[in-house]
């Protein structure tokens, strides 16, 4: 699930830069994919470990990285369609991609902890 997790965080970090270089952004919150997907690399790179309960501890750090990110775009997301005020479209797509990205990575760590768990108990 570390290999995943890394896949993952590139593809934030190109979803961040992409829009923030693509569109001539100067608004920092442009990043704010390129941050999550870094932080999911640091912690899928310390996941690449031997020892079993680290790989455990940084993986559910990750999932917990990706819960958060997905909450706070998708409520973003959401805040923007439903304020009243037509929001920016180029904004409101990469806070739905953003959204969309972590939404499927959290479901696949969640599968991945479940055969996990039944794995070990048969």
């Amino acid at each position: 699930m570390a290999k995943v997790t890394l896949i993952f965080a590139a593809l934030l970090i190109t979803l961040g830069l992409g829009f923030f270089l693509g569109t001539g952004s100067k608004a920092p919150t442009a990043l704010i994919p390129t941050w999550f997907g870094l932080a999911l690399g640091v912690c899928g790179m310390l996941a690449m470990s031997p020892s079993e309960s680290r790989r455990k501890l940084y993986m559910h750090i990750n999932v917990t990285i990706g819960l958060l990110g997905f909450l706070g775009a998708a409520g973003r997301a959401f805040y923007a369609m439903t304020s009243g005020h037509t929001p920016d479209q180029i904004a409101l797509l990469a806070q739905l991609l953003m959204a969309g990205l972590l939404l499927i990575y959290v479901i696949l760590c969640v599968r991945s902890f479940i055969a996990a768990r039944r794995a070990r108990l048969v």
